[in-house]
């Protein structure tokens, strides 16, 4: 039917009792049947007028009407709009270090801010993925499992702040977190975007035996250093109320823990010494991690049975008035 959908189609087969409906009205009368016949003008030409036209032609207005009723019975949709897509969908847990070291400011405002922003425009560029979230400092927790409402994920890293968790940088507990979240998945491509800025110092899941089990279970981990090269101001202690002493650090990351977790599982170590360069490695992870899914089909209909419903009552209705007016006959 074009642009038409029907979702009960099986009505339409309705319409076949029209051509009976039509058959036994204008059935040859039998010889059974009795018969008067009164003198008319039908035989003398040209004394036809347009009522004799109309009224042989009036009981299509019931057909007409009653096939329009049977098509609104078959519920026909619209089309209003058909799109195929052919998309890149992976399942996705982004891994943020929430450790102290994260206020560090060689970054503008400091590394956390940048490194949540960073996260966001990702986020943003992967329409079609599965998105889950970690984090972890001393510790570690999920705070969102996988899905595809990504202004959850969106909100969630906009408010991760240093100090929700017991400070400490445990890398194979924050790994571990992530994998156990992709272990149902039955995704072909399973990663994992682990950001730190520091070397693993807690934690009871040592980072090789969490980078093992994502091995094992053929997810791919991607890893992030952040934080300049040298020196850089960083919290050095903590006062009573809560608030940080910034003073001069040394940058220390563990590159080559990082750097192996990633190799072992088929993923890549990245450094990200400034903000500009942090956007380019999540845009290099964008490019490398695409999977083609299957086709889907994106339809948007609008009902059209309450069309045929009136059209199918103005010619029944048109039908009667005429026929009891206008073309009114003496029975």
């Amino acid at each position: 039917m074009g642009n038409y959908d029907l979702q009960n189609p099986w009505f339409l087969l309705l319409l076949l009792l029209l051509p009976l409906m039509w058959w036994y009205r204008n059935r040859k009368v039998t010889d059974f049947h009795s018969k008067i016949r009164f003198p008319h003008a039908g035989a003398v030409p040209g004394i036809q007028n347009y009522k004799s036209v109309l009224l042989r032609y009036l009981p299509l207005l019931r057909y007409v009407g009653l096939a329009a009723l049977i098509i609104a019975l078959a519920r026909p949709r619209l089309v209003l709009k058909e799109e195929e897509v052919k998309a890149e969908g992976i399942d996705i847990i982004l891994v943020m270090d929430l450790s102290s070291s994260m206020l560090a400011r060689d970054f503008k405002p400091d590394r956390l801010t940048v490194s949540k922003r960073m996260a966001q425009d990702f986020v943003d560029k992967r329409s079609y993925d599965r998105i889950g979230l970690a984090v972890f400092a001393g510790e570690s927790f999920t705070q969102s499992p996988l899905t595809t409402d990504h202004r959850i994920i969106k909100e969630f890293l906009e408010s991760l702040e240093s100090g929700m968790l017991e400070d400490g940088t445990a890398i194979g507990m924050g790994l571990a977190s992530a994998v156990n979240r992709l272990k149902e998945s039955e995704s072909e491509s399973k990663v994992v975007i682990l950001l730190t800025d520091g070397v693993n110092n807690s934690g009871y899941i040592k980072p090789m035996t969490a980078a093992e089990i994502a091995k094992e279970l053929k997810v791919k981990v991607y890893t992030i250093g952040v934080g300049s090269m040298g020196n850089a101001v960083s919290p050095i202690s903590r006062r009573n109320d809560g608030t940080y002493v910034f003073g001069t650090s040394r940058v220390e990351i563990d590159e080559e823990l990082l750097t192996e977790i990633s190799k072992l599982t088929g993923g890549r170590y990245y450094r990200a010494t400034n903000e500009v360069n942090l956007q380019q490695i999540y845009d290099e992870i964008d490019r490398l991690e695409k999977t083609e899914i299957d086709v889907s089909v994106f339809k948007r209909y609008s009902d059209e049975f309450r069309v045929f419903l009136c059209i199918g009552l103005v010619f029944l209705f048109l039908e009667w008035l005429l026929k009891n007016t206008l073309l009114r006959t003496i029975p």
